[in-house]
């Protein structure tokens, strides 16, 4: 089945791509969620008409995206938070608590475009991330757990 996406799926692809699922995959979950639509021949007309139209609109969009980018590798951003015994930390730290110390600094990042690389940090130490500004624009995001001054 070929379904034009009117969103981001995570896994599957970028706004106004085609792409070919399986039908209960599409029936069932992706057209009744509003995410997709059929790729008839007239909605693949609509879609290069609009393709067409917001082209020169996307280089703005990724010039923006750049200029943030440039701005998060000029970031240093320490994470302080409580440890135990050695360097293990109470809890853990992931894109949620980045996406906090990142708003501190002034760039609001939605969490769901920050993938903390191996998953959620449960140890002191250097670590990194991936942002994901725009589906041309991702940013290797260096940050450091530290200790909490007590």
């Amino acid at each position: 089945m070929e379904l034009i996406l009117k969103q981001d799926v995570e896994n599957l692809g970028f706004k106004d791509d085609v792409v070919t699922v399986k039908n209960g995959y599409g029936r069932n979950f992706l057209i009744p969620q509003g995410s997709a639509i059929l790729a008839t021949p007239s909605s693949r007309k609509v879609l290069a008409e609009n393709l067409k139209q917001r082209a020169f609109k996307e280089k703005k969009i990724v010039d923006d995206a750049t200029v943030i980018a440039e701005a998060l590798k000029a970031l240093e951003i320490k994470i302080s938070s409580k440890v135990g015994s050695g360097d293990k930390l109470f809890g853990s730290v992931n894109n949620i608590d980045l996406a906090e110390a990142i708003a501190k600094e002034g760039q609001a990042i939605d969490k769901k475009f920050i993938t903390v690389v191996g998953g959620s940090v449960k140890r002191l130490g250097k670590y990194e991330a991936v942002i994901r500004l725009h589906r041309e624009v991702t940013v290797d995001f260096p940050f450091e757990v530290v200790a909490q001054a007590n």
